[in-house]
């Protein structure tokens, strides 16, 4: 089995089932672990990017096949998508090759009929690279985004809405750009600690470059799994968006806080938590089921977090032991996800504009679950990895209005370059704009009730 031949079975899968093409293709990769890397990197960027960029994909399929995509026999349709890809963006890959390989997939699958209908819309495509016709960005620029960068037309209206045009093209091209992974230090690392880890990963052939915001974080290019970076198995350090991080700034832990997280998996902002509790206190860190508690509990014990308690528990069900015991409670609701789209692409195409709808409720029956879990003067972190105000400004307002709360501002806890965005008490940041996921934090507190002391 050639590598085409693999991305063409992990396209294949993705169209039967629900697995995230990431987590599909890092499994697939790991199977094939004795092939070389350069290989391995040409089925991750053939699968994710096929992935990534379908739906101008298929709008160029249309303009040169006389079969609609939707029709085509679903073998014939990712092999062609997959095709298309590397003759769009893979310039190293010269056209006939394209071709060639395909043809031969074709008929290695049985496929033989159809050989000559393959090979005659890839060649076509070849050639008229430069005359494809997309949407006019000046006359239809919804219509462009939404082809060029990718993306659902309904989401590129509801970014539009929501941060206007300037704006929504700024996330979409962030979503496209392969970024950094962003690792989160160990805040007890001295800086000669921190400096002989990154030295350490450098000489490893690993980019190393300063995160944005915060001194202990940073962002690593082309490193082969964090799994064999130095320092990993040590705990001494953690993959974590630094988005997430600002949650436990936000936070204002002091030393002695009882933290619970009620959506905790897979860890990150519990443990950054009881890190800054250096010791003290304690975090309780929930989740629905065994299956997500125990990534809590693979990266407690990693990170060496003794502070840390994990428990399978439902949010929406009232944990009678927690009531009135949270100096701070950390509320990471479920989302629709659109703030991560540039990491798990398939988001895109599973979100609707019904389903964002329904997680309203459900946000909705955490919060009123939850709330009960603060003491009298303690603070709740609202927080979703999305770009919706309805998930977000909208809900922190019901919060206020429906549980006597108010928000509070973060000025004190942010890094200087955000300061002036969270004096409000909630900070939307978006890629592109800020250089990190989109997030969504808000802190809170009962009404008329300041600080405890």
């Amino acid at each position: 089995m050639n590598v085409r031949e693999i991305v063409l079975d992990i396209l294949l899968e993705l169209s039967r089932q629900n697995e995230y093409s990431n987590v599909l293709i890092g499994a697939v990769i790991g199977k094939y672990d004795y092939l070389d890397a350069r290989e391995k990197a040409f089925i991750k960027r053939l699968g994710e990017g096929t992935v990534e960029r379908r739906i101008q994909i298929d709008y160029v399929l249309g303009q040169f096949s006389k079969v609609p995509v939707e029709k085509m026999k679903p073998l014939i349709r990712e092999l062609l998508r997959m095709s298309v890809y590397q003759l769009l963006f893979m310039d190293n890959i010269p056209d006939a090759a394209v071709c060639n390989e395909a043809v031969k997939l074709a008929k290695k699958r049985r496929f033989q009929s159809l050989q000559g209908y393959v090979n005659g819309v890839l060649r076509t495509i070849g050639r008229s690279k430069g005359q494809i016709i997309y949407p006019d960005k000046e006359t239809a620029y919804i219509q462009y985004l939404s082809v060029c960068y990718s993306m659902p037309l309904w989401i590129v209206e509801h970014l539009t809405d929501a941060y206007g045009q300037e704006a929504c093209e700024k996330i979409l091209d962030a979503f496209l750009q392969r970024g950094p992974v962003s690792i989160r230090l160990q805040e007890t690392l001295s800086p000669q600690e921190r400096a002989d880890l990154t030295a350490a990963w450098q000489r490893a052939g690993v980019q190393v470059c300063k995160s944005p915001y915060l001194p202990y974080a940073v962002q690593v290019h082309r490193v082969d799994g964090v799994h064999s970076l130095a320092g990993y198995e040590e705990g001494a350090f953690a993959v974590q968006d630094i988005s997430s991080m600002l949650v436990a700034e936000a936070a204002g832990i002091r030393q002695g806080d009882t933290v619970i997280d009620v959506c905790a998996a897979p860890g990150g902002k519990a443990l950054h938590v009881a890190e800054k509790l250096k010791g003290t206190g304690q975090v309780i860190a929930c989740d629905v089921s065994s299956y997500k508690t125990d990534k809590i509990e693979e990266n407690k014990r990693r990170m060496r977090m003794e502070n840390v308690t994990v428990k399978v528990q439902d949010a929406r069900v009232a944990d009678t032991s927690l009531i009135g015991q949270a100096d701070v409670l950390l509320v990471d609701v479920p989302c629709s996800g659109l703030g991560v789209i540039g990491k798990k692409q398939d988001i895109k195409y599973r979100v609707t504009q019904d389903s964002m709808e329904e997680l309203d409720s459900l946000q909705k029956e955490i919060v009123g679950n939850v709330v009960q879990y603060l003491k009298p003067k303690g603070t709740m972190i609202y927080s979703t990895c999305t770009m919706n105000p309805a998930e977000n400004e909208k809900m922190v307002d019901f919060i206020c209005r429906t549980y006597d709360m108010k928000t509070e501002s973060m000025e004190p806890f942010m890094p200087k370059e955000l300061q002036e965005e969270a004096k409000k008490g909630y900070l939307q940041l978006l890629p592109g704009i800020h250089g990190t996921d989109g997030f969504f934090l808000a802190r809170l507190r009962k009404a008329g009730i300041g600080q405890a002391e």
